[in-house]
């Protein structure tokens, strides 16, 4: 009986059918080609000959033609589904963890945790999140021995997948830092096993999506289309101060991408145009050292649809697009650009754009730190798939000040792993650079930063003092006493455009109460749909110099091209409150500078981060002139920061992943299980009935409301499509607001997934309690 792998049903009725022996020698030539763009092809090659040997079993045999049935017609009794991974794993270990030599027997662990995690996903050594290489295949070593691998029958061609000797190379090509950054070799190997199993296993299955991937355009060429664009958008560019000294950013960009690769800042005033500025940087740096893609690291996902627009289409205006911008004025296309991210609507993505996600073998990537940060440090095979092809790649970490400090050690460990051992690039793309270089953190709580981090402006203080548009002012002076909401709202309504941003959504909705009718309310109280309605709006409006008036939480902070003549700002951390000034005058078209507002608010600072911050500034401004900052005030506040926090490794990196490095203890699936950038362990994502009332009635763009949506939901059930879309239309709230929304009936269960009536979700405002817009509790998030 042959050895099969994969089994497919034809449409013709016929049979088709990928033996063992020819699957594992695909997959080991792809991992092999994966593993080696970082210099284990050895390592790439032995991971994939026998990944899938315990399918030679004679129950797994079993299993897989009565599952498919291809052998309906004589069910096989000797049939269990059991665990194909551990074999592979069982067979390195038993013919060398026991010798004697220390090398042989880390060499044959670690190939233990890719091989037997291909499909769960990387174990830990010891007991912790489920099962571990301990209780599968230490503990009961002889009995899995004699089950695994004893019912192993081979042909005389498979027995060859069983004749393995270790690998020789050493750890990414010996350039590895012992022990800190095993962890990461481990997952590049994994990564390039999963990509490799999947892809044949697509090959083979859906030949027709295989067809699809790839036939991207070359770095070449998309530099080529870069620079017509360019050259396009600086001859009708107006010639002012602020476009001058975009030109000069742009220009400086272009000659640093030359330099060899490591870790680069570019410190840019908010206006600046650093989006483009830092492709420019990155295409030429791609070209002069054979780079193979783009990454692009976002902290909010109301940046990053705005940020894939521009790289898409040169514009993030809505009208333009939609009005199909002519096409030697697109940028790099809708097909060469994958976004990825929870927000995405997969339905409006071409179908290679889709397939890439699960990869990343696109050439530009936009994404969200989460995405990326947490990929790094996972467990689970979709999660790690595409880490070998951020080898050789360029990472821009745009916004790099909202890296979280509490999960700063193994970042910052992480990404010097990568540019030391991966030949990656890393861009840290900021107004308000961190201060990452050297010691970081307090003596209790400090760890190794960056060796070195070279800035690409040349004088990046002499460009904030010539691009400063705004003026700062504090009210009351010097912070003598906090003003209530009431006297806020006075201020704010004598101006005709302006904006205010303050900590919490419960702040938020205070402020907002007192505000005249037209005001625009922006908080994550409201789904994604509506905030991007909002924000397009608050944009036509400004352009159309209309009167408008916003109070946001920091939101729109970070990266949301809007442009007021006035910004109020609560008190809150030094780059927060640069980040809010980078709305105001950002085009410099004012007579005089903008004006920024610095104000105390009414109710107590929310605690952690926010407090830390918000008190660091505090005692800086009595001691600083804020109208005379420059990228030096920065490092110190951030120094300040780090040096306050509690702990900067609340995952426990170096218990968890470095300090057993060197005997092989890894602690996978706990430090994955720990490292969440968003702790959503709080909160509960409800869909929400938003509908748009401002848009075509007659729906001639194709677009459904979230009513719409619900309805299709309930009706139909889940689909992947269906819930992609249904991610703009979710609203996470604190479990106390779940809670009583739920005892109140304002909750349904639709198809399993919770749903808001249509009474609690009022336009302009977001989820409310019992139609009341005051929250009670302390809510602090965005």
């Amino acid at each position: 009986m042959e050895n099969i792998a994969h089994v497919k049903h034809n449409i013709d009725g016929t049979w088709s059918t990928q033996n063992i022996l020819e699957h594992s020698n695909n997959v080991a030539k792809l991992s092999s080609l994966f593993a080696g763009s970082f210099g284990n092809e050895d390592w790439g090659y032995l991971c994939g000959k026998i990944h899938d040997i315990g399918k030679i079993k004679s129950t797994w045999q079993g299993y897989i033609r009565n599952a498919t049935g291809y052998n309906n017609d004589s069910p096989i009794e000797d049939s269990e589904k059991g665990n194909h991974s551990t074999a592979g794993a069982i067979l390195i270990l038993d013919k060398f963890y026991s010798h004697k030599n220390q090398v042989e027997k880390l060499k044959s662990l670690l190939l233990a945790y890719i091989i037997a995690g291909h499909h769960a996903g990387l174990l830990d050594y010891n007991e912790g999140e489920g099962a571990s290489l301990t209780s599968r295949i230490f503990k009961s070593a002889t009995e899995i021995k004699n089950e695994e691998l004893n019912q192993i029958n081979c042909s005389d061609e498979e027995k060859k997948l069983l004749d393995i000797e270790l690998p020789i190379t050493k750890p990414a090509g010996g350039k590895i830092n012992y022990p800190e950054h095993m962890h990461l070799w481990i997952r590049m190997l994994f990564s390039s096993l999963v990509d490799a199993d999947y892809l044949d296993t697509e090959a083979f299955m859906y030949p027709e999506l295989s067809e699809l991937r790839g036939n991207y355009p070359t770095i070449t060429e998309l530099k080529d289309r870069f620079d017509v664009f360019m050259s396009e958008m600086a001859g009708n560019a107006p010639d002012t101060y602020v476009n001058r000294q975009r030109n000069y950013v742009l220009q400086q960009c272009i000659e640093k991408g030359k330099d060899k690769p490591g870790f680069f800042s570019l410190t840019v005033p908010t206006g600046g145009g650093k989006t483009l500025s830092a492709m420019a940087f990155a295409l030429e740096h791609a070209l002069t050292h054979n780079k193979d893609r783009i990454i692009m690291a976002i902290p909010y996902t109301s940046i990053i649809e705005q940020t894939a627009k521009v790289y898409k289409y040169g514009s993030d205006e809505e009208e333009k697009i939609k009005n199909n911008i002519e096409k030697n004025k697109i940028l790099f296309g809708e097909e060469n650009v994958l976004e990825h991210h929870s927000n995405v609507d997969t339905e409006q993505m071409e179908y290679k754009n889709i397939l890439a996600s699960q990869n990343w073998d696109a050439p530009v990537i936009v994404t969200t730190n989460v995405e990326l940060l947490q990929s790094l440090h996972a467990s689970r095979p979709s999660s790690c798939r595409k880490l070998h092809n951020i080898t050789n790649s360029i990472i821009i970490l745009d916004e790099a000040q909202m890296l979280p400090p509490e999960y700063m050690e193994a970042i910052v460990s992480t990404l010097r792993g990568l540019v030391e051992s991966f030949g990656v690039t890393v861009l840290l793309c900021t107004a308000t650079q961190p201060a990452l270089t050297g010691k970081i953190g307090s003596s209790m709580t400090s760890f190794k930063g960056i060796e070195y981090c070279k800035e690409i402006i040349e004088n990046p203080a002499e460009l904030m003092e010539t691009l400063n548009r705004v003026k700062y002012q504090y009210v009351p002076a010097e912070f003598d006493r906090s003003l209530s909401w009431e006297e806020i709202s006075k201020e704010l309504t004598k101006e005709n455009q302006v904006l205010c941003i303050v900590n919490t959504r419960r702040d938020c909705r205070e402020l907002y109460s007192f505000m005249p009718e037209g005001t625009i309310h922006l908080s994550g109280y409201m789904c994604h749909e509506e905030i991007s309605d909002l924000i397009s709006e608050i944009k036509q409006k400004l352009l159309s110099n209309e009167p408008v008036r916003v109070i946001s939480t920091q939101l729109v902070e970070a990266g949301v091209d809007i442009d007021f003549p006035v910004v109020w700002r609560a008190l809150a951390g030094m780059d927060s409150i640069a980040q809010a000034a980078g709305r105001c005058n950002r085009e410099g078209k004012l007579t005089e500078k903008g004006r920024v507002v610095i104000f105390l608010p009414p109710n107590p600072l929310p605690g952690g981060n926010i407090k830390i911050a918000a008190q660091v500034t505090d005692t800086m401004l009595k001691n600083i002139n804020l109208n005379g900052i420059s990228p030096q005030t920065f490092k110190d506040y951030f120094s300040q920061f780090y040096a306050f926090q509690h702990s900067l490794d609340k995952p426990d990196f170096k218990t968890l992943l470095v300090n057993g490095a060197m005997d092989g203890i890894f602690q996978f699936r706990t430090f994955a299980s720990q490292f969440k950038i968003i702790d959503d362990s709080g909160q509960q994502g409800i869909f929400v009935q938003y509908v748009n009332n401002k848009k075509d009635p007659n729906n001639i763009n194709g677009e459904r409301s979230g009513k719409e949506l619900i309805g299709i939901l309930r009706k139909s059930g889940p689909s992947r499509k269906l819930m992609s879309k249904l991610q703009r239309f979710t609203v996470n709230v604190p479990k106390h607001v779940f809670n009583k929304l739920y005892k109140d009936g304002a909750i349904e269960t639709v198809q399993n997934y919770f749903v808001l009536a249509d009474c609690f979700y009022q336009n302009g405002m977001g989820v409310v309690l019992d139609g009341n817009a005051i929250w009670t509790s302390n809510d602090y998030f965005l």
